[in-house]
């Protein structure tokens, strides 16, 4: 039994949540290329960096990029100050250094950038 793609719902959810914080959501089309042992990571990635730019970057606008090795979430909102390393990002990167993945954050110029790799 194939999963189904993680995207359609992570990206639906993603979409709404961001609509409803008035932030403009780029999202990728299709999350087909990320092969299916990484889907719950990038989704776990996708729900916590967009969690993040609702509730801290005053973001107008926020891009999720996936390839088959990363999931990157961008915006361009006050950047990396703005929410410190709270208790979602250290959990993320505890589930990714038990898998092997990393957790690499920047800022952006504006915005700021969460980007798991694995």
């Amino acid at each position: 039994s194939r999963m189904p793609p993680m995207s359609s719902m992570v990206a639906a959810r993603a979409r709404s949540a961001l609509g409803a914080a008035e932030i403009e959501a780029r999202l990728p089309q299709s999350t087909d290329d990320v092969p299916s042992d990484l889907r719950e990571l990038f989704a776990w990635t996708v729900r916590e960096g967009v969690t993040n730019v609702i509730r801290h970057s005053g973001a107008r606008s926020c891009e999720i990029v996936l390839t088959p090795t990363s999931a990157e979430i961008r915006d361009d909102g006050r950047g990396p100050g703005a929410c410190g390393d709270g208790s979602g990002l250290t959990g993320l990167r505890e589930r990714c250094s038990a898998v092997g993945a990393t957790v690499v954050t920047r800022a952006l110029e504006p915005g700021f950038s969460l980007q798991v790799t694995a």
